[in-house]
């Protein structure tokens, strides 16, 4: 019997042998090379924290204490730790495993949200709410692979550094190497005295004893003291966090699990905040990935699990902007590509190659990214700012008070927006073209195709006194859709029979319009199928092409809510217009991981699906029927 099988709670670790323990962590290792060779998934980070897992879950106990990870791709282990390794088939799969934590699987997750740079606010909070209520737990943050970039994070350590009797463990899985290891005797020593309660004792006994002796008193402290730190310093990177004030053991190896429980048990008997310092690698005991100069199979998709060879990809959206980007880079000098952390997932490694000097990763820091951009656009360039959709909620500020109010000529590309899928309810692009909406002088556009992709792109480029935004899937673009005619700046894809049926399709949603509009017209519905390309401002020729129209229908990629739909009807209410209008989009909920295609079914944001309901529209206007459901507005 393999020993993971016997694994079905964190305090089975704890009936384990050393030479067990070993052979586990080899096992959970080839546990997900297989598994996620399968379904694709986050392997890379999850390969490099076995150890330091298993060593959380033997120091601690979860559930009573609390374990958060931050963005929680790092949770695989976790999750096969705490009794779900019968369910790993599924990983990422509809009605299957989550790839993050989830608090419907277990009660060993607390935190999913899969936005970096939140785990030490969580962790702050529960610490806090802990004490107060007089209950005796642990919180474990688990924070690394790049979120100590975001601002949130420093934010958060700023307020644990205050509370000096909080019992929370900060976990720095740092396999970046961002910091130098420190190894020796004397290192490991000072961190043990470090995180004795009796060494601030004694320090708070020689303070007060030296500096009760009159002339020479406080000048021998200071001169220990600073002797003290400077050997610290230049032992141990430490000097940084404990300038905070908060406790500092490591740097220790991350893949030696009795070096972590015994610097976790240290932290653990200190008694407030410690931050334990781990170094790890990224894909750590599996050659592919270990080797994978990009990022270490930090993502892939489906892979031979003994050659590591990903399953070809095929091209995607973001090759064409990637593409178009150099050739602008090329033609333009003032061109600069931002991103925040995410150079290869967003195309701009292309252009970053061609143009170093004018290519800036900011790290986990979508709103420095933002306001810098401003800065770079007050200067005289154009910066265009590449980060998934989902992202960019939480720069939505600086987007309104840094870019827009001063009226700076910033670029947005918007990757993985609208219905993501696998990676579950915080990482679709459902959002933004909501709260864009609210940003005065904004313009937004949505391209139905690669070829639209690169000229909308140009054309925003070309913009320089507001910011412009520019939103595409995920995955395969689709075959490029040609106009028929033109109205204002929209293009008309189908014009077919009498004016019956206006569809509005917007950006991903054209191409499923025109399929609409030829099952309509199968049935003798006139159709008309235009795409806005721009769809913020509403195009006045909209006004009058709906005026023309017995039913205006509008199908977006985003929430229903302050969307392109909502924001058309009021647009043309304003000016009269009483044309009955449908409005079509992603339900306002959070979306449960499925692939795209399953949700868009489930969704009705599919052609068989919208046509049905254009059908049964028609047929009660015909029929002299109001249109009073809640998704048809008159």
């Amino acid at each position: 019997m393999a020993l993971l099988d016997r694994v079905t709670g964190p305090r089975d670790l704890r009936d384990l042998d050393p030479q067990q323990l070993d052979e586990l962590a080899v096992e959970i290792r080839d546990f997900l090379v297989a598994k996620v060779s399968r379904t694709g998934g986050h392997l890379g980070p999850n390969l490099g924290v076995v150890e330091l897992t298993m060593a959380i879950h033997r120091t601690f106990d979860s559930p009573t204490d609390r374990v958060v990870f931050d963005t929680g791709h790092q949770a695989y282990v976790h999750k096969i730790l705490t009794g779900r390794a019968k369910d790993f088939d599924t990983l990422r799969q509809g009605g299957g495993l989550s790839g993050y934590p989830s608090q419907a699987e277990s009660p060993h997750d607390i935190v999913e949200n899969s936005h970096a740079s939140t785990a030490l606010s969580y962790a702050d909070g529960l610490a806090k709410a802990y004490a107060i209520r007089g209950e005796d737990r642990y919180v474990v943050a688990v924070i690394g692979d790049g979120a100590l970039t975001g601002g949130m994070a420093w934010e958060a350590l700023n307020n644990i550094a205050d509370n000096h009797d909080r019992k929370l463990v900060i976990v720095v899985n740092d396999n970046g190497r961002s910091y130098t290891p420190t190894v020796g005797g004397l290192a490991n020593h000072l961190t043990t005295l470090r995180t004795n309660p009796r060494y601030e004792q004694l320090l708070d006994l020689v303070k007060t004893k030296l500096r009760g002796v009159r002339g020479v008193g406080p000048a021998v402290y200071d001169a220990l003291h600073a002797v003290k730190k400077g050997m610290k310093d230049a032992l141990a990177p430490q000097g940084l966090f404990e300038d905070l004030g908060l406790k500092y053991v490591g740097p220790i190896d991350g893949h030696d699990r009795t070096a972590v429980e015994q610097a976790l048990a240290q932290a653990k008997r200190f008694g407030g905040p410690v931050i334990v310092h781990a170094m790890t690698h990224k894909g750590f005991g599996y050659d592919a990935a270990e080797q994978h100069v990009a990022d270490q199979f930090h993502s892939p998709g489906p892979f031979d699990a003994v050659t590591g060879v990903e399953t070809p990809k095929g091209r995607i959206w973001t090759d064409i902007f990637a593409e178009e980007m150099v050739a602008l880079g090329g033609e333009r000098q003032d061109i600069v590509g931002i991103t925040a952390a995410m150079m290869h997932p967003v195309g701009l490694h292309t252009f970053a190659a061609m143009y170093p000097e004018r290519t800036f990763d900011v790290g986990i820091a979508e709103q420095h990214a933002t306001t810098s951009a401003a800065g770079l656009a007050m200067g005289g360039l154009h910066p265009v700012v590449a980060i998934y959709s989902t992202f960019l909620n939480r720069a939505f500020d600086q987007v309104l008070m840094d870019v827009a109010l001063h009226k700076c000529g910033v670029t947005f590309v918007l990757d993985r927006a609208g219905v993501t899928g696998d990676d579950g309810a915080s990482h679709n692009g459902m959002w933004d073209m909501s709260i864009l909406q609210v940003v005065p002088g904004l313009r937004l556009a949505a391209p139905r195709d690669g070829e639209r992709l690169r000229e909308l792109l140009r054309e925003a480029v070309d913009v320089d006194d507001a910011p412009t935004v520019l939103r595409f899937p995920k995955g395969p673009p689709i075959a490029e859709v040609e106009a028929v005619a033109k109205a204002g700046g929209c293009d008309v894809l189908v014009r077919k029979g009498v004016k019956d049926v206006l569809i509005v399709g917007v950006g991903s949603m054209a191409s499923v319009s025109v399929e609409v509009a030829s099952r309509l017209t199968a049935q003798g519905i006139g159709v008309t199928v235009v795409d806005p390309r721009w769809v913020k401002p509403v195009d006045e020729a909209l006004l009058d092409l709906a005026r023309e129209h017995r039913l205006v229908v509008s199908v977006e990629d985003n929430g229903r809510v302050g969307g392109c739909g909502s924001v058309l009807l009021q647009t043309l209410n304003d000016a009269g217009v009483t044309t009955p209008f449908r409005l079509h989009g992603i339900p306002q909920e959070f979306l449960h991981h499925a692939k795209r295609a399953t949700i868009l079914e489930r969704i009705g944001l599919t052609p068989q699906a919208l046509a049905l309901g254009i059908v049964e529209d028609m047929t009660a206007l015909t029929e002299g029927q109001p249109l009073v459901d809640a998704d048809r507005l008159p």
